[in-house]
């Protein structure tokens, strides 16, 4: 019984000391779709687009991506690498948006420049600058010749 006794003092000691060890932070970098910057969950095998987190809809098992500690203080409270700063300080989107071929900073940082650091147009997309709208130096091939002007030249309606 002393013995049993001795153990259980060990086997409680080490908890108590192991507890108040200081937890080293979780990891939860990942490449989501298309390669983009994602949001690892506690499973370690869910990988979230940036733009999952904080969206109001918890889409890992436990909830994670929803939680006060990255959520609280939004774009502050989230890991670095899930945030892109617009042209304009005031502004920001979730890294995935960067390169989505989409004016999500409303003045096109996201798009075009060097911090955004995005590829040229890919095959579905037509190239043109100035672009109207929602698009800022590329439009989807799908928006040529449909009777409405994307781009200033109006290229999309004659060349495309």
């Amino acid at each position: 019984s002393a013995a049993a006794l001795l153990v259980l003092g060990a086997v409680v000691g080490l908890a108590v000391a192991l507890g108040l060890l200081p937890r080293t932070p979780v990891n939860r970098f990942c490449a989501a779709s298309n390669n983009r910057t994602g949001f690892l969950c506690d499973d370690r095998a869910t990988c979230l687009l940036a733009s999952q987190v904080c969206d109001g809809v918890s889409d890992c098992r436990n909830g994670e991506d929803e939680q006060e500690k990255f959520c609280g203080d939004l774009p502050r409270s989230l890991p670095g690498y899930l945030v892109f700063r617009c042209g304009n300080p005031a502004y920001w989107v979730y890294a995935d948006q960067r390169c989505n071929g989409m004016n999500d900073c409303g003045d096109c940082s996201d798009e075009m420049g060097s911090s955004a650091a995005c590829p040229p147009c890919g095959s579905e997309w037509w190239r043109c600058s100035p672009v109207l709208y929602e698009y800022c130096s590329c439009i989807p091939r799908r928006l040529c010749r449909d009777g409405i002007q994307h781009c200033l030249s109006w290229s999309d309606e004659y060349i495309c």
